[in-house]
């Protein structure tokens, strides 16, 4: 029987709804859309320019993997919703720095207009490090 766990963590913003930060299942962890909120701030306040969104939300995107013990090596794939296609150069940016070498399959989606009014939202893919495998080897990113 395949087992879904909830992951959780204090150091991203709040489940805004009935969701958790992200869920394990079979070998892979889905995180949940989030939005550039900062941790512990309950505040909703989307008036941030949309290059220090596009920062908060990938610290965010980070700090929910970290706590399911994974990193950025381990991403498979991210959607982000950017209001605005304009705005690709500086989320290009701005994700280049987070994920330095590491070039995992990405999808970038304009959009109208986000909840809240904010500018981006990301969701993300990453395969579980600490799942039991057919192989005793960790995979290895190749690029």
């Amino acid at each position: 029987m395949t087992k879904i766990e909830s992951i959780f963590t204090q150091n991203a913003p709040e489940p805004l709804g009935h969701y958790s930060h992200a869920v394990r299942a079979n070998g892979l962890i889905h995180v949940s859309g989030q939005l550039p909120i900062k941790a512990g701030d309950q505040n909703i306040a989307s008036s941030l320019p949309f290059e220090e969104q596009a920062h908060l939300v990938l610290r965010n995107l980070l700090s929910i993997l970290d706590a399911a013990g994974a990193g950025s090596r381990d991403v498979v794939k991210v959607t982000a919703y950017i209001v605005g296609v304009g705005q690709w150069g500086i989320f290009n940016a701005a994700f280049a720095e987070a994920f330095g070498d590491v070039r995992p399959a990405r999808s970038v989606v304009p959009v109208p207009e986000l909840h809240h009014g904010f500018l981006i939202e990301l969701d993300a893919v990453a395969l579980d490090p600490h799942a039991p495998s057919g192989s005793k080897e960790k995979p290895e990113r190749t690029e």
